[in-house]
């Protein structure tokens, strides 16, 4: 018989990657608040008894817990209800995955760390500056210091869920060039690590298959910047010549983006490399499959780039990995 997941808060890019990776091998149930998927249903894991009741119901064999609020700005601004769902429902997780003895799955963030370094690996203290970070930290500490058994995965900057889900960065940009602008205005004071959510989830996979309980940085390899980042996918959507790059401080998006957000973001997989586990790939090959696998039809229709020239982009990605 296949093991049993219950997936709480999995409407989200994440959660579609999880269902995608898990589906096939896993009998697995998967919930939120915003049902927008025929695979899902609803649940609002702030809920503790509604919560606890539909996981015992499932009685599974490993409890994830997926779902936070990840816009920076709405957490600023509402914070009671940012530490309920970041943090508290948490806790709730810990104490239904505890009381029917199942291991539980945790997301935490890069951004819990205050940008003083370069790079952080998976035993470096986090400094959170905000409340995103702070109840994100927050969770992560109840997890690690009361979870019979765990695995808490830091994850970079997340790419995925395609146009219909993905509101982070690659989106904002596809969504920009789409619209005609040429002119991208991208800040040069923030470095990080990408992180495809499919690969995510199959590291994740790995991980639980191997009884690897524990902390883990959780990123693509290779470290980079906006800027970078941006360039890249311009490059990818064929628009090389055509767009203009300004350099701006993040002061240039204080109003828009006015939560506080470390300079650097940048996580080492340490831990995973010295499992032998690292299976993420290098950001720049990820970012291709996940324009290519996400985004195809939708590049496509918006830009004269074919498909041809996606899988040759993909192509010289692997070439430059492997020299």
């Amino acid at each position: 018989m296949k093991k049993k997941i219950y997936i709480a808060g999995a409407g989200g890019m994440l959660g579609e990657a999880f269902y995608r990776v898990f589906k096939n091998d896993y009998d697995i149930k998967c919930t939120d608040k915003d049902v927008n998927e025929d695979w899902l249903s609803l649940l609002d894991f702030r809920d503790f008894k509604n919560y606890k009741e539909d996981v015992k119901a499932f009685s599974p064999d490993y409890l994830f817990h997926l779902g936070a609020y990840t816009d920076l700005e709405f957490c600023e601004t509402n914070i009671d209800e940012t530490y309920l769902t970041n943090t508290t429902a948490v806790e709730n997780a810990v104490i239904i995955a505890n009381e029917l003895q199942i291991p539980i799955l945790y997301i935490s963030t890069a951004g819990i760390f205050d940008g003083t370094k370069d790079f952080y690996d998976d035993w470096d203290e986090p400094n959170p500056l905000g409340h995103y970070a702070r109840s994100k930290y927050m969770g992560e500490r109840y997890v690690r210091e009361n979870a019979e058994r765990s695995i808490i995965c830091r994850a970079g900057w997340m790419m995925g869920g395609g146009p219909k889900k993905d509101k982070k960065f690659i989106n904002k940009i596809i969504k920009q060039l789409a619209s005609g602008n040429r002119d991208l205005h991208i800040v040069n004071d923030k470095d990080g690590t990408p992180t495809f959510t499919v690969d995510f989830a199959k590291n994740v996979k790995a991980l639980f298959e191997n009884e690897y309980w524990g902390l883990y940085n959780l990123v693509c390899n290779g470290e980079t910047s906006r800027r970078e980042v941006a360039e890249e996918l311009v490059s990818i959507l064929g628009l090389k010549d055509e767009v203009t790059f300004h350099e701006v401080t993040s002061d240039y998006f204080k109003d828009t983006y006015f939560a506080p957000r470390p300079p650097s973001e940048r996580l080492i997989n340490k831990k995973l490399d010295l499992r032998d586990l690292n299976m993420m790939r290098d950001w720049k090959v990820a970012l291709n499959e996940y324009i290519r696998d996400y985004f195809g039809d939708f590049v496509k229709e918006n830009f004269a780039v074919r498909e041809d020239v996606l899988l040759q982009e993909k192509e010289d990605v692997l070439l430059k990995e492997n020299v």
